[in-house]
């Protein structure tokens, strides 16, 4: 049979059924000691009649499977599989991504390009029922993946995008903000959300100009996310026909590629959106979604039919109550007996006082 466990971490709660066993134990040796004070051995047996002894164990097994059966509600067992609807509720995030030789630049370790797609793969994990979508631009812009439910595909094609994705070299943001907003499905002026991540080169695309535009047009707010250095910045590495590696240069001199902060403030600034300087240092980037980019507004989306394991611990919660009856009625039994038990002495003894004044 086919299981699944939803939360594994509520079996240490079975130490407390190990502890109730020890209690247990505890208290009938502790019983047994106490009765061999006021009795020889031969005389127990007549004081705790073999039907007291089974009873006492019978309610302590109730108790310790109803015990269990919780721990195992908690733990949350499904099996069988059923198709349900999921109503679908989020934003629509388009990752804007820099692939442009000066991405290659290691003054982010291992290069910024690299650190870039880690920080695009831990928003993404931090994401439930966003759709997500991806863009690449150097010299032009590129749609690699369109809007999407299915987080793993953007996952799995960051692993593979790099320069070699876009011909024309050099880096256009004002394009790939174009692009990014062409690719929102949503008709409606909210609920979208543009991430770029870039060292913030640009070829005279008019970035700033783009940005207010598609924040007006298409009512998108642009996150900025800044890699490099800003002070020294990085030489850029380039492979040598003999496969070694050496750095750009131009005019004889080796090229520092530097993050421009400044334009990536203003695409920020301009359409209500927040700038990220992370610069060469590490970034909670699953926090800066959780704190900004989760804000934007959601929408409804349409329904999902998802096949998904059946949750079962009703099934355990009922059979613990059922012991629990079981104990409760057992108890008021062993009452009635005694309270039975006490009538019939009290018959008996005014009988025998009877018989004496009669006589």
């Amino acid at each position: 049979m086919d299981i699944q466990f939803g939360n594994l971490a509520n079996l240490q709660w079975l130490w407390l059924i190990a502890l109730v066993i020890t209690v247990l134990i505890v208290a009938a040796v502790a019983r047994r000691r106490a009765l061999a004070r006021f009795a020889t051995a031969n005389l127990i047996d007549q004081l705790i009649p073999p039907g007291g002894r089974i009873r006492r164990l019978a309610k302590a097994a109730l108790i310790l499977a109803s015990m269990a059966a919780m721990v195992l509600a908690l733990v949350d067992i499904r099996w069988g599989k059923a198709w349900r609807d999921v109503p679908q509720k989020g934003i629509e995030v388009m990752f804007v991504l820099d692939v442009s030789r000066s991405m290659l630049a290691q003054d982010t370790a291992p290069n910024r390009l690299d650190r870039a797609k880690q920080q695009i793969t831990d928003m993404v994990d931090a994401m439930t029922g966003d759709r997500v979508g991806l863009v690449v631009f150097a010299g032009e812009a590129r749609r690699r993946i369109p809007l999407t439910s299915h987080h793993n595909d953007i996952k799995q094609t960051l692993a593979e995008v790099g320069p070699q994705d876009i011909a024309l070299g050099g880096s256009r943001l004002g394009d790939a903000i174009r692009t990014a907003a062409d690719s929102f499905l949503s008709k409606t002026n909210d609920h979208k959300a543009i991430v770029l991540f870039t060292d913030g080169e640009d070829m005279e695309s008019d970035p700033v100009k783009n940005a207010r535009r598609v924040n007006k047009e298409r009512g998108a707010r642009i996150f900025t996310v800044g890699l490099g250095d800003m002070t020294q910045g990085g030489r850029i590495p380039v492979r040598t026909s003999g496969g070694d590696t050496s750095y750009l240069q131009h005019n004889g001199q080796q090229v520092w590629s530097k993050m421009n902060g400044n334009i990536l403030r203003k695409i920020a600034t301009k359409t209500d959106g927040v700038y990220i300087p992370a610069g060469t240092k590490q970034v909670d980037m699953a926090g800066v979604y959780r704190k900004y980019i989760a804000s934007v507004e959601q929408q409804e989306f349409e329904t999902a039919r998802v096949k998904s394991y059946v949750p079962r611990y009703q099934w355990f919660v009922g059979a613990a109550l059922v012991l629990l009856l079981l104990d409760t009625m057992m108890g008021s039994s062993k009452h009635k007996a005694r309270r039975h038990g006490l009538q019939q002495d009290r018959r008996e003894n005014s009988l025998v006082l009877k018989n004496r004044r009669e006589r």
